[in-house]
């Protein structure tokens, strides 16, 4: 096969079209259409729907750009480190994480990084979707209790949990309808299934707030607005000052924080130096070892 062509066929697929192709790379129109062509007929399939004004991947197609896609950038990475003499961090380096994550904890951690990697250029998105790795262009991505994909590999580096606490003077009487600040729609289960240290019981609330991120759920939560179901680690602060109250542990909760990247036999400098970083800065993996770094 035509190492040749088949990058070429890697760099239409990534920009969709032979003409955004064309001036990302810089290499003639004419050409990639050519090599493209050369590559579909030595594999004898039709990689490419050529539409009058649209280009979309085949099933065919698709299957090999992410084969491919991750062999040549494993292939040039090697071949980096190799010219840089070493496996030394450097160049482009692409993380999404959901978003509390990166309201938390992610400002302070890639800052931490490119000081001690100034030749990474870090970029981080936040995403709370499952986003597609190859397909996007990311090396790395962080995700809540992912599901299993067998196209990925990683390492758990957080465990948390959910716990339902309020303000002080919001008192939990037993059998009465709790006022709540919940993030989204909370559907038509309006309890929560709290578990103490004297047993497990159904606490019934009622959604006086709705609001679209943790962060601002917490600080509903300090003013005194109700109850609700807070990370532990998003918590942990103001229930050690006493601005907050524990009322309980939401049953089954347990979050774990995964970082994912793609199932490679050689895994770049880069990214390894951000796996290492997130494990010295969470040794442990434990909720309370997150507040703390917030407060650091």
């Amino acid at each position: 096969m035509d190492l040749l062509a088949l990058t070429d066929f890697v760099t239409v697929a990534r920009h969709g079209g032979f003409g955004r192709a064309s001036r990302a790379s810089g290499r003639p129109k004419a050409t990639l259409s050519r090599r493209v062509a050369e590559l579909e007929t030595s594999l004898g399939l039709r990689l490419f729907e050529r539409g009058a004004r649209m280009l979309k991947l085949t099933e065919e197609g698709r299957a090999l750009h992410e084969r491919a896609g991750a062999l040549l950038t494993e292939l040039d990475e090697t071949a980096t480190a190799i010219a840089s003499g070493g496996s030394k961090p450097q160049g482009r380096l692409r993380i999404s994480a959901p978003l509390l994550f990166t309201q938390m904890a992610m400002g302070k951690l890639a800052a931490g990084f490119a000081l001690k990697y100034p030749k990474v250029r870090l970029e981080v998105t936040t995403e709370d979707r499952p986003v597609d790795m190859v397909e996007e262009g990311y090396d790395l991505v962080i995700r809540v209790n992912p599901d299993p994909d067998e196209s990925l590999v990683g390492r758990a580096f957080l465990r948390d949990e959910l716990i339902i606490a309020s303000a002080p003077g919001l008192v939990n009487t037993a059998g009465e309808v709790v006022p709540a600040v919940v993030r989204g729609n909370p559907g038509p289960t309006r309890s929560w299934t709290m578990t103490t240290s004297v047993g497990s019981s159904s606490l019934k609330f009622d959604p006086v707030l709705t609001l679209s991120s943790m962060t601002m759920v917490r600080d509903a939560v300090l003013m005194g607005v109700g109850a609700a179901c807070l990370p532990l680690s998003l918590a942990s602060q103001d229930l050690e000052t006493g601005r907050l109250f524990r009322w309980g542990n939401v049953e089954g909760s347990e979050t774990v924080l995964w970082a994912l990247y793609p199932s490679r036999r050689l895994l770049s400098a880069k990214v390894s130096a951000f796996l290492d970083y997130l494990k010295q800065a969470f040794p442990s993996g434990t909720a309370e070892e997150l507040a703390a770094y917030m407060e650091k």
